[in-house]
């Protein structure tokens, strides 16, 4: 058990609901950042509470510096950071690469990397022992996108997913020795609405057959990955990309 304060972006539905649960379920204050459903946010805020655990929604588009600077103050206010889990990401509406605007390319890498990479640096700055920090644990969400390169789907956003690898490899290496530990989780197919932004809502399900476990993954099997890579039991893992997909 711990007390110590979990930053979860995208916190309010999917994989970051699941994992804001979890986590409060093991002690951790959690931070739920949320882009626009604060009716999803407050119901998660509103489960841990519910079971004496310590939560708060806070609003947070990590697209926006701005926002992320708020998410972390709002975290400062709360306790100690312990952990950082960048799970907000976005996909557009499934396409081929000769189909898609700067804008939405723009977006996503907006998004889906320099926000993940702006939030790690604010929880850097707070975990390091290099500025005076007890150490933490990163967590970045990526895909088996970034492995599979998504064709005449989202290449775009697998573009980002993998950028999302590399991030993690090369920041794990940068703080090993600063007492932060940093890996990623590569989601295979899962029962998420993301799937819907994407204007395939049946999507995962379709594609089920497709997977060697031949069944979608849940959100909480992707949380229970999560909250193993964050506890102690995951000490000596840094640098590392797991894949959580059913063999895809």
């Amino acid at each position: 058990m711990t007390d110590k304060v979990v930053i979860i972006t995208g916190g309010s539905r999917g994989i970051g609901r699941a994992a804001a649960l979890a986590a409060a379920a093991r002690g951790f204050r959690v931070v739920v950042g949320y882009a626009s459903n604060q009716k999803a946010a407050d119901e998660v805020v509103g489960q841990i509470q519910a079971k004496n655990g310590k939560a708060i929604a806070v609003r947070c588009d990590v697209g926006i510096e701005a926002d992320i600077m708020a998410l972390f103050k709002a975290a400062d206010a709360f306790g100690t950071l312990g952990a950082l889990v960048n799970n907000a990401g976005i996909v557009g509406a499934t396409a081929r690469v000769d189909q898609m605007s700067a804008e939405r390319i723009q977006r996503i890498m907006t998004v889906n990397i320099t926000g993940s990479i702006l939030c790690a640096r604010e929880a850097v700055k707070r975990m390091s022992t290099r500025h005076g920090g007890m150490g933490g644990v990163i967590v970045n969400i990526s895909s088996v996108a970034a492995k599979l390169g998504s064709p005449n789907t989202y290449v775009d956003y697998a573009a980002s997913k993998g950028a999302i690898d590399s991030f993690t490899v090369g920041l794990g290496q940068e703080v090993a020795a600063e007492g932060i530990r940093v890996a990623a989780i590569r989601p295979g197919l899962i029962d998420t609405e993301i799937h819907a932004s994407g204007g395939e809502p049946d999507r995962a399900h379709r594609l089920a057959p497709t997977v060697p476990m031949k069944r979608i993954g849940t959100a909480g099997e992707i949380a229970n990955a999560i909250l193993w890579l964050i506890s102690d039991e995951a000490s000596y893992v840094t640098g590392a990309i797991l894949d959580v997909s059913g063999g895809r």
